[in-house]
């Protein structure tokens, strides 16, 4: 059994959850806080990638990364790095797709959070920032959670927008999902079946993880 397409989803989906967290954070900060005109324009915005069907995401993704746009250019000339089917481009899509379950988790903590509680920080002399991250996120543990486990989920659970903008690259852009696909193409349903049972196992205990501390949390909020 070849292990490497599910190393690679693995370093796509931790990449993908350490870039998101440093740029969802701030993002569903701001969300929770802000009584801004254009806030539901941003969590529409936010939220896109959840209703588009992956092959529309995919295929904007691959028209804005590729070396015929301007970004896509840019960053080639710059960085001498091709987003198209390369695993730096799978990254830089993936962050896309994956945006809302990092965000809206975190935005939700946030927003239940005691108002009275961030005010007494305030006043006590710490900055937003000092706010965020010393009053805020220790409280707001079962949704810090949430966000990054099931966003590390989604990343390894992605095919259509992964094959769209990395395709299927050996050793690169082959992930996981992307090879269950060959392999039923091929008809080797034995391989496949190996594959998507891990997938399965995968998603399965991800899910459980995330309920239990969840409960457990619940539980000791009950007990103070």
């Amino acid at each position: 059994m070849d292990f490497v397409p599910f190393w690679i989803s693995f370093k796509l989906a931790a990449l993908t959850t350490f870039i998101l967290f440093l740029f969802a954070l701030p993002l569903a900060w701001w969300l929770s806080q802000t009584a801004s005109r254009t806030k539901p324009f941003v969590e529409a915005l936010t939220a896109l990638p959840i209703v588009l069907p992956p092959s529309v995401l995919g295929f904007y993704l691959l028209m804005a990364l590729s070396s015929h746009s301007f970004l896509g250019k840019f960053i080639e000339d710059i960085f001498g790095v091709k987003l198209i089917f390369s695993f730096e481009g799978l990254v830089v899509a993936s962050c896309f797709y994956s945006l809302p379950f990092m965000v809206q988790p975190l935005q939700s903590g946030l927003e239940g959070l005691n108002k009275h509680m961030l005010e007494a920080s305030y006043l006590a002399g710490k900055s937003k920032f000092q706010t965020l991250f010393q009053i805020a996120l220790p409280n707001i543990k079962p949704s810090l959670i949430t966000a990054l486990i099931v966003t590390f989920a989604h990343t390894v659970g992605e095919f259509g927008v992964v094959l769209m903008v990395g395709g299927s690259i050996p050793g690169e852009t082959k992930v996981a999902s992307v090879a269950i696909y060959e392999m039923v193409e091929t008809m080797e349903y034995g391989q496949a079946h190996i594959y998507a049972a891990v997938m399965v196992a995968l998603s399965f205990f991800v899910l459980l993880a995330v309920y239990i501390f969840n409960h457990k949390q619940k539980m000791k909020m009950g007990m103070l």
